[in-house]
């Protein structure tokens, strides 16, 4: 999604789930090394807009906030990446009301997907209090 496609508020908005990951280098080429070896840095993974494919990311990655298969999600971030991935951590879900709003309404039409009664229930079991509204995602803040 790019800032016009907000500009008009037709858009659901921007948000990017926000990761922690420690990393290490590790040469393939003999007498070659890295010093440091071991690295941390903030992976973003733009958010799908809800409804479209992707959209449950979080129900299927993540549970009260935390990654529900550390093991499995550090497997991929290392294909992803590759390197070594020591770690990888769920940091939050960095969002603009807009997408906030898009989202609950699309949690809401679809709770029988969450087995919940309710939106509050769902960003609970799911993200936990792991939301951050901003006006801008865009900027790294």
């Amino acid at each position: 999604m790019t800032d016009a496609d907000d500009a008009d508020g037709d858009g659901p908005g921007d948000a990017e789930y926000v990761f922690g990951c420690r990393f290490r280098l590790d040469p393939d080429v003999g007498g070659l090394r890295a010093e440091p070896n071991e690295f941390e840095t903030t992976l973003f993974r733009e958010a799908d807009p809800p409804g479209e494919e992707g959209w449950l990311f979080f129900r299927d990655n993540l549970w009260h906030g935390e990654l529900n298969d550390p093991d499995y999600f550090r497997e991929l971030t290392e294909d992803a990446l590759g390197v070594t991935v020591l770690s990888v951590d769920f940091r939050e879900l960095r969002t603009d009301q807009s997408y906030l709003d898009a989202l609950d309404a699309e949690i809401g039409a679809n709770l029988d997907l969450f087995n919940a009664d309710g939106v509050p229930e769902v960003r609970s079991k799911y993200l936990g209090s792991s939301i951050r509204v901003v006006d801008d995602t865009s900027d790294g803040r």
